[in-house]
């Protein structure tokens, strides 16, 4: 199986970071760069200080989150043979027809067919902005069924739906010929995974799971293509792959104890704090991140949320220690059937020095994952 490898930037702050990030998968040879879409971060400005984050000293607010499209519209001629994508926007704040727009003219500046991922929708970003978010899966499934119309040609297309209707609507802009963008849909539950077999390129999980689980997932996804007519094996098996990354393990876990690392955990749904026999600070049926509106959250409420943080729950957020054991663990998803592995850089979050050793230890990884010895033990 060949190994595909992907690199992900949170969009936030100085875009001459993105710049340096995009610089590092070009030259170490990875093959996608994917940038997030948000309105606002994931950590609460309430806390946002140097007593939290180094990363406050030079960026005062953690809420200069970039356009994604303008972003990778001027990253393209950086680009070269790198996949740009996005990961993941929703079909709530953007209407299916300025989508396709969008990932078709991105399309026509840069040697790689785009990804265009799709989501249901964080509620960070759509309740403080009076964005409906109701039936958010029902919304998502029309909205991947009008893009397919689009990239499949210029129309006219009609439509009769509960969220969006197309009357004799046209798409001229269509990509370059081997250069249609490519629909990754980001699901962790049945009924966006169902979706992901019926209707997309790949699958594009946020959540960090043991292999068991992913291939379990995964097996629901392909189920799915398979019902709906589709060569299972035409949806690439994608997620996102945080890590915590050091000398040694031992040294990895200590960064753990970092703060914008130990929030991380309250990403995580009650669910997955019960697994580790822990009662969830933001109620028994939080679902995860998805859910969270950090702005609404106070300093004292994140303070006394954060010190009922258990260990073992920052520790299942990411894959944590030395670059073996990385490796190891990437390894044990890559049997479980992962074929493109994003990396988030999350222990960059710790220290400048940090920052230094993950961005050298993805091209560690890169070089590791691509080499035919290591291909060579990966199960298909």
């Amino acid at each position: 199986m060949t190994v595909k490898i992907g690199l992900v930037w949170d969009a936030v702050g100085e875009i001459d970071a993105g710049r340096g990030m995009l610089e590092v998968a070009r030259t170490a040879g990875l093959d996608t760069f994917l940038v997030f879409d948000h309105l606002m971060n994931v950590f609460p400005r309430q806390v946002w200080d140097t007593d939290f984050t180094y990363m406050a000293a030079g960026m005062p607010t953690p809420d200069r989150c970039l356009d994604f499209a303008t972003v990778l519209g001027n990253f393209a001629p950086q680009a070269g043979g790198v996949r740009l994508a996005i990961g993941v926007t929703d079909p709530n704040r953007r209407h299916p027809a300025v989508l396709a727009q969008t990932a078709a003219t991105l399309a026509h500046l840069t040697e790689q067919a785009p990804v265009l991922g799709i989501g249901a929708g964080a509620l960070e970003n759509l309740q403080p902005y009076g964005v409906a978010h109701d039936r958010r899966v029902s919304r998502v499934e029309e909205a991947l069924r009008i893009l397919r119309m689009f990239f499949d040609g210029e129309g006219p297309h009609d439509f009769r739906g509960t969220f969006f209707t197309l009357d004799k609507a046209l798409m001229g802009l269509q990509a370059p010929e081997g250069r249609t963008p490519r629909i990754w849909l980001g699901a962790n539950h049945d009924r966006m995974l169902g979706l992901a077999g019926r209707y997309a390129d790949g699958w594009l999980p946020s959540q960090l799971m043991t292999p068991d689980e992913y291939a379990r997932r995964l097996a629901v996804v392909r189920t799915s293509a398979v019902a709906a007519g589709r060569d299972p094996g035409a949806v690439l098996a994608a997620g996102g792959v945080p890590i915590v990354v050091a000398e040694t393990d031992a040294a990895a876990h200590d960064l753990l104890r970092a703060k914008p690392i130990r929030f991380l955990a309250l990403h995580a749904s009650a669910e997955a704090w019960r697994a580790h026999g822990a009662a969830h600070p933001f109620g028994e049926d939080y679902r995860g991140l998805s859910e969270l509106l950090p702005h609404l959250l106070t300093r004292d409420e994140v303070e006394r949320a954060m010190a009922a943080v258990p260990d073992e729950v920052v520790a299942a957020q990411a894959i944590v220690g030395s670059r073996e054991t990385v490796l190891k663990r990437i390894n044990e998803l890559l049997d479980a059937g992962m074929e493109h592995p994003m990396l988030i850089p999350a222990s960059a979050m710790a220290s400048p020095e940090a920052a230094q050793f993950t961005v050298e230890s993805i091209v560690w990884l890169a070089g590791r994952l691509r080499s035919q010895e290591f291909a060579g033990d990966v199960s298909a």
